[in-house]
């Protein structure tokens, strides 16, 4: 490896960053992570830190998960590539369908088409979604519908249904026929209703109006998280997502849950639409699919929507669509790999438990420090709003956020700062006292922009 001298000079003269602008890189130089092990991870300069972020959604098993390294270097040695493009496959990606199937039975899902990633995911979804009306006769369903603050992703269709002007508004227009709905965010909301329960009803009110004003045999879909992420960790009441999969089912819509972050245990079941007791058509993965070890990701499809497909005679059911590394052998193995230790350390009820750990951590923080404005968290997914008046929910300055983060680095803790939330999502091994670590690291950082 080149010193620290020569990759601290060289970073940002020849790599643009994701979502990030390319003089900020420049000007305010990345932490340099070199090393990884459990949940912590180490930087050119040798300082190690509690990892509060799992990578980015996606080291739910931490980075040292040696079955899964194990079985990527094995399959390197067996088969490191092939297409699974018509007339090809490869055993692993057999295996995983399999495995996949009887892991997302309870959600009545029972095919999977392999992606790239997340954004891959969404992208597949979408026109799935689109082709299965086309199928059954119905072409006039091309429209899609999602919440305002949701996040699926950086291609042209996720952009388009992401609600959130971050993403868009540089690269428009984007895909048409993609109309948005209020998101059930309690904290800010444009019916002022903090009530959690009254405010789903007030969405979902809010969605059969725009299906109505859309009309019905023109929407193919509708895609949400089922805990908001990106957007700033927003769980909704119990009652929504159950009330827009009735919704959908009484219009004709298919519901697409996107789990890039929800899914494999994350919100303390095994994923998010379990979570909420509902079955989707479609569901996202990607993320912690490999534990963040290799890009992959796998939509999974309802048995219903499966039959419509594979009935079709007339040959408009071909797939046209996928990618070089769609099933890759490699990603396949870890994938294997990581599922099952997601099953065998059950890892959904450690994010449970110390979910209610960091979240209670988190509200008596409020208690002590003004700037706090909101917390909220599902699982392991909680995050921070923070504000310059609790009155006025007036948002913090906006450098405020990066000094807190500063801050609780140097303390031993990394963070996500996005806007003016702070955004907690470790890995889901996590104990007792790495949650005691976590606050504690938080703690440091508020203390330095409250004084």
């Amino acid at each position: 490896m080149k010193d620290s001298n020569f990759l601290k000079e060289n970073n940002a003269r020849h790599v643009w960053h994701p979502m990030a602008h390319p003089a900020d890189s420049q000007t305010n130089l990345p932490t340099i992570v070199t090393g990884g092990r459990d949940v912590f991870i180490t930087d050119v300069d040798g300082h190690e830190v509690l990892d509060a972020v799992g990578g980015l959604w996606n080291v739910n098993l931490g980075y040292s998960c040696e079955p899964v390294k194990q079985a990527i270097a094995d399959q390197l040695n067996a088969l490191p590539y092939y297409s699974i493009f018509r007339g090809t496959s490869n055993d692993k990606v057999i295996e995983l369908s399999y495995e996949l199937a009887d892991f997302f039975a309870p959600d009545g899902l029972s095919r999977a088409f392999f992606t790239s990633g997340g954004s891959d995911s969404v992208e597949v979804a979408l026109k799935l979604a689109r082709q299965y009306h086309r199928i059954r006769g119905e072409a006039g369903r091309t429209k899609f519908l999602s919440l305002k603050k949701g996040y699926h992703g950086t291609h042209f269709g996720g952009a388009s249904v992401n609600g959130n002007g971050k993403f868009r508004n540089a690269y428009e227009p984007l895909l048409p026929g993609c109309f948005h709905i209020p998101a059930p965010y309690t904290y800010r909301n444009p019916f002022n209703e903090s009530d959690p329960a009254r405010l789903a009803q007030l969405c979902a009110s809010a969605l059969e109006d725009e299906i109505a004003f859309q009309g019905a045999g023109t929407i193919a879909a509708f895609i949400m998280e089922p805990v908001l992420g990106a957007g700033g960790v927003m769980p909704p009441h119990p009652s929504f997502m159950p009330m827009v999969r009735e919704i959908c089912d009484r219009n004709g819509i298919l519901l697409i849950s996107d789990e890039v972050i929800t899914a494999f245990g994350r919100t303390g079941s095994e994923s998010g639409a379990r979570h909420w007791g509902v079955q989707p058509d479609f569901m996202c993965t990607a993320k912690a699919i490999t534990n963040g070890y290799f890009p992959f990701g796998a939509v999974m499809i309802a048995g219903h929507v499966a039959e419509v497909f594979e009935k079709d005679t007339s040959g408009i059911a071909s797939i046209d669509t996928g990618y070089t590394y769609s099933g890759h052998p490699v990603g396949a193995a870890a994938a294997l790999a990581a599922l099952a230790e997601i099953r065998r350390l059950k890892v959904h009820e450690n994010a449970a438990a110390r979910g209610k750990e960091l979240l209670g951590g988190l509200k008596g923080l409020q208690e002590r420090f003004e700037v706090i404005g909101d917390v909220r968290g599902e699982g392991l997914m909680c995050a921070i709003e923070l504000v310059s008046d609790r009155a006025s929910k007036k948002p913090c300055a906006k450098d405020l956020p990066m000094k807190l983060q500063q801050a609780a680095y140097e303390d031993g803790v990394m963070i996500r700062v996005s806007g003016n939330n702070a955004i907690f999502s470790p890995p889901l091994i996590v104990t007792a006292d790495d949650v005691k670590k976590i606050l504690s690291g938080v703690e440091t950082g508020l203390k330095a922009v409250s004084g």
